[in-house]
């Protein structure tokens, strides 16, 4: 898929590069994470998960780290992925255009309470 597709980045891609702007992680790992950060409010099924991340492969903003063993899961093989150089541009762009969003939105009186 062309990196054209992911400008601006979907929610999903969005929150994948920031789960894994900690550190490497496997897909499981990624998915708590997002779930984490969003005190669950955003939960990716692995359909959703896998889908996305194929994408960001594609696009190189995630490279594949291969297969390892997790030692919390036993001998299961799983696979980690890692920001790339280019992943960490793509989500540092795309947190600049939502924080520009959120001046603007500010600016229109649009938010109460603690965001404002």
């Amino acid at each position: 898929m062309p990196r054209r597709k992911l400008d601006p980045l979907p929610s999903t891609a969005f929150h994948i590069l920031l789960a894994l702007a900690g550190g490497e992680k496997h897909g499981y790992g990624i998915m708590r994470q997002v779930a984490d950060d969003t005190d669950n409010k955003v939960r990716l099924g692995p359909g959703t998960l896998y889908g996305s991340i194929q994408t960001l492969l594609d696009a190189g903003y995630v490279d594949e780290i291969g297969e390892r063993a997790d030692a919390t899961s036993g001998d299961e093989r799983r696979r980690y992925y890692r920001l790339s150089r280019a992943g960490r541009a793509a989500v540092k762009a795309e947190a600049e255009r939502l924080a520009g969003l959120l001046r603007l939105a500010k600016s229109k009186k649009m938010l109460k309470g603690a965001h404002a």
